[in-house]
């Protein structure tokens, strides 16, 4: 039987492996361009287009003295394994910014103010003045984002946790992109690892927005 041999039929040009190499360090140099430059610039003019200089000076925080005892009431009954609900106000989830630790660019107590509640789109409204990097965030220059933004509550393996559900700014409006970024980050984060309230997030099965509270309960 006859025995095939394959031929090449054109001819090879040394050539061809550099302008293969060269496409595939076009396509690397396109990607990091994208990532490390274009990405953020694009960013960064967003940002800047709806975020000012200086922060909002928000209200000051009243201290509410019950809330003390209403915490640890809850908690002792949440360690005892019996059921129990938690109904909080305005001023009471206020006084509760206080304890958020610094994340490194601020506390929640500089940052939000909770001042309503939603109960038909089950959300939290809060007047917001949040820092935001520059492209440049080596300086450590901050812009702010001073506006109302509606929390909305979802459980979570430790507990409930909220997430942005809508940003709005006076007289600006913000890229689809800018607002699905703000969605990804709990807010609930730092209290997950508190000490005391991190144990009593986490036996929370229930939360639900009403007019008048945000009411939490340890019950599905």
């Amino acid at each position: 039987m006859a025995k095939f041999e394959k031929i090449p039929t054109g001819e090879f040009h040394s050539g061809y492996g550099c302008v293969i190499m060269s496409a595939v360090i076009g396509v690397f140099g396109f990607i990091v361009w994208w990532s490390f430059w274009h990405v953020p610039s694009t960013l960064n003019t967003a940002i800047g287009a709806v975020a000012q200089e200086t922060p909002a000076k928000l209200p000051e925080i009243p201290v509410v003295p019950e809330l003390e005892k209403k915490l640890a009431d809850f908690a002792a009954t949440v360690n005892a394994g019996k059921p129990a609900t938690l109904k909080l106000s305005v001023a009471e989830l206020n006084a509760l910014l206080v304890l958020a630790p610094d994340g490194g660019s601020g506390t929640y107590k500089d940052m939000l103010r909770v001042k309503a509640f939603d109960a038909a789109k089950n959300v939290i409204i809060t007047d917001a003045s949040l820092p935001m990097n520059t492209a440049k965030f080596w300086e450590d220059k901050k812009r702010y984002l001073v506006g109302e933004i509606d929390f909305q509550l979802e459980m979570t393996a430790v507990g409930p946790d909220a997430k942005v559900s809508a940003v709005r700014v006076p007289g600006k409006t913000l890229p689809e992109g800018m607002v699905q970024g703000m969605q990804m980050y709990g807010y609930l984060g730092p209290y997950q690892s508190h000490p005391t309230i991190g144990p009593v997030l986490k036996a929370i099965k229930h939360a639900k927005v009403e007019a008048d509270g945000l009411t939490l309960s340890t019950q599905p």
